[in-house]
């Protein structure tokens, strides 16, 4: 018997690597292996080549190629945009503004930037389906603010936030203003124009492109003090040896999501739409988490009342189907998540939630392999639950 393939339902977590990036990328690895800052041929055919990619991710995100910074991944990104400017700008204020339901790549940052340099960080409260309101930014703003922090969309609910709102308001205070669109690239338009953006974060491994590569956007203007010093590559503003084969791999997974885009999610959202259906009329007890109409086009996140997801997701493992209960940074954590904490969501319940995340290679038949299974599975964890009566 052939081992059984695994039905992959966590693509917010990571994707697979798309043939045509692998194709891309190859050449890289092996005849044009040149470093991006050598002046011979090879050199210059991979300087060439990352240049190529600048202008292909600044073609998507509507910029100038020059404000396009490649990373090692969103995290880098995440961290780079938030300490550079809060760095640099530390003189003319020390407050920063987020949202109480950030990844922890900008949450956990700008906790130690409380905790061991002194900055003020104002985290604002969220409704019950995840969203920023952006009045409660405006109110926030002081004197002293130096930088806007608000996430795309949340990568454990599929909330869409109101970015563009909330970037006309930093934009009319003169306050640079960075958003995580780590989850939203190939569902929704990465315009930085439209989105009214300064700094914009990009990780290669959530669009069929490979890990370990990143890109920031940093609009012209913007100044950001580098992380990382040495060799001057980025511009100045972040050193180190280009990664030429994932730079490549990543511009061509940015192109292929983007060209799919409008079609794929009107796809993904028949799919998504159709499996919370299923769950919410097949099982007793279950809610749906995070905005039911403004989310990402693949997320489906569920909590399911007198059981641990934990439980869940073993029983899903058992049956070939491979999901997660949030984040994959924080899976494992015995905490309750912090998202669905800031939405009003009791800890009891927001420990029995699943997340189920779509992709490109998804079908109606891995929907109904799910409706099929995942009933079962919660009723047996019920029949042991304690607080569970029927």
């Amino acid at each position: 018997m052939g081992e059984r393939k695994v039905l992959y339902l966590d693509h917010a977590a990571t994707t697979s690597v798309h043939p045509q990036v692998v194709e891309a990328m190859l050449p890289y690895f092996s005849e044009r292996y040149g470093n991006a800052s050598s002046l011979h041929s090879l050199g210059r055919e991979a300087h060439q080549a990352v240049e190529q990619a600048r202008a292909d991710v600044g073609g998507i995100l509507c910029c100038s190629p020059d404000e396009i910074v490649f990373t090692s991944c969103g995290t880098e990104s995440d961290n780079l945009a938030i300490r550079g400017v809060a760095w640099l700008n530390r003189r003319q204020g020390d407050h920063i503004i987020t949202s109480s339901i950030e990844h922890h790549a900008v949450s956990h940052t700008l906790e130690q930037m409380e905790r061991h340099f002194g900055f003020e960080v104002t985290y604002l409260p969220v409704d019950e389906y995840g969203q920023v309101d952006p009045a409660d930014v405006e109110r926030a703003i002081a004197d002293t603010t130096i930088l806007i922090s608000i996430m795309y969309a949340n990568n454990e609910v599929g909330t869409v936030e109101p970015i563009s709102d909330i970037g006309r308001i930093a934009r009319s205070h003169g306050i640079p203003f960075h958003t995580d669109a780590v989850q939203a690239a190939g569902a929704v338009s990465l315009d930085v124009n439209e989105l009214n953006v300064d700094l914009l974060t990009l990780s290669g491994h959530k669009f069929y492109a490979p890990k370990g590569v990143g890109v920031l956007y940093v609009r012209e203007g913007v100044e950001l003090l580098p992380s990382q010093t040495g060799g001057g590559h980025e511009n100045n503003r972040r050193s180190g040896t280009e990664n030429v084969a994932g730079i490549v791999g990543l511009a061509t997974g940015l192109k292929l999501v983007e060209a799919w885009r409008d079609e794929e999610s009107r796809r993904l959202v028949g799919l998504r739409d159709r499996l919370i259906g299923g769950v919410l009329s097949e099982v007793d007890h279950c809610i749906l988490m995070g905005h039911p109409e403004n989310r990402l086009p693949n997320n489906v996140n569920i909590a399911f009342e007198y059981v641990e997801g934990e439980g869940i997701l073993l029983g899903l493992d058992m049956e070939g189907i491979a999901a997660s209960s949030g984040s994959a940074c924080s899976t494992g954590s015995s905490e309750p998540s912090h998202v669905l904490l800031a939405m009003g969501v009791e800890p009891g319940v927001a420990r029995g939630t699943i997340r189920l995340t779509l992709g490109h290679e998804n079908t109606e038949e891995d929907v109904d392999r799910v409706l099929e299974v995942l009933p079962g599975i919660v009723e047996r964890l019920r029949a042991m639950s304690p607080l569970y009566e029927g």
